[in-house]
């Protein structure tokens, strides 16, 4: 029976010739695009799950930052490259909403193969300490009564900043102008200066400035309370429902990559971020470390692009 079995799988890897590849895999260093600049979130957490992963896989993973285009530049080298497992990109709900607004020749469904989450993230609302706003509904009946005369800040159109704040507008019937910045730096310095009265920031860009009172923090978009900033409930608990945003990131391969090579790629991604020294480093810095399977995190991109369609339809988001 046993000589029988060996015959199968060695007919199946003659006709299949990747069976004798995936047994050596990985044999060289596997390249891993990162869509944005070195030094930012994004770029820190990869690159320690990077480190990671070679740790476990015994091989090189070269970081290759590829900025621009919205990141479509990154997406369209890896939805080119071989499938062949040694090229991976990270990936974030910009990776789903940039294609939607700016021409791209890649659809992150058709053109990538999920692997798994590493991280999630959630944003905080935030207001000048000269807003007459303590809490979300103070905040909407606020903006309700002055429709269009405070500004809110993004790091840029169509970006998640940018689309949270369109889905608080929408689902409050409130109205503000939206102020976009090229990043967070110049934005953060006139929102504390007052030009700017509210923000929807990533819960761990804005401690600081909450720390330091210099931004009042009024609730976070996550759907639980955030162990970083325990004292600020949800929106939803706050009673502002419909603003559930939750920011992640992710590694996918190119589309047509075996399957063996996918499962064994998101199970050592999976070790990599539930390792507990990954964990509580992400959670200091008020982040969350989150392991997926391949079809989690395809179904978190489908609902994702469902929700900011309709949002980018209803802010009437157009590329320019």
């Amino acid at each position: 029976m046993q000589s029988m079995l060996r015959v199968a799988i060695l007919m199946l890897c003659v006709s299949y010739p990747f069976c004798a590849s995936a047994q050596n895999y990985p044999s060289r260093p596997i390249r891993l695009i990162v869509p944005l600049p070195p030094a930012g979130a994004m770029d820190n957490i990869v690159r320690a799950v990077a480190q990671r992963l070679a740790q476990s896989m015994a091989q090189n993973f070269i970081i290759d930052n590829r900025p621009g285009a919205g990141g479509n530049v990154s997406l369209e080298l890896a939805a080119a490259a071989a499938p062949d497992g040694y090229t991976l990109v990270a990936i974030a709900p910009s990776s789903i909403v940039y294609p939607m607004v700016f021409k791209s020749r890649v659809d992150i469904l058709r053109d990538l193969e999920p692997l798994s989450q590493i991280s999630s993230q959630g944003y905080v609302v935030v207001v000048h300490p000269s807003m007459p706003a303590r809490s979300a509904q103070d905040l909407v009946s606020v903006l309700k009564t002055n429709p269009g005369k405070y500004n809110f800040a993004s790091s840029g159109v169509a970006g998640p900043i940018h689309l949270t704040g369109e889905l608080f507008m929408a689902a409050t019937g409130t109205r503000m102008t939206h102020v976009p910045y090229k990043g967070t730096a110049l934005a953060y310095t006139d929102m504390v200066a007052g030009s700017i009265q509210v923000g929807f920031p990533t819960i761990y860009s804005a401690l600081p400035y909450m720390r330091s009172s210099r931004l009042r923090g009024i609730a976070v978009t996550t759907p639980a309370i955030s162990p970083v900033t325990p004292e600020l409930p949800t929106l939803a608990q706050a009673g502002v429902r419909g603003v559930e945003v939750v920011s992640w990131y992710a590694l996918a391969a190119p589309a047509a990559t075996p399957r063996a090579l996918i499962e064994r790629l998101s199970n050592e991604i999976g070790s990599a971020v539930r390792h507990p020294d990954f964990a509580n480093r992400l959670q200091s810095e008020g982040s969350e470390a989150v392991a997926s399977s391949p079809g989690q995190l395809r179904a978190t991109i489908v609902n994702d692009r469902e929700k900011w369609t309709r949002v980018i339809k209803v802010a009437g988001i157009r590329l320019e």
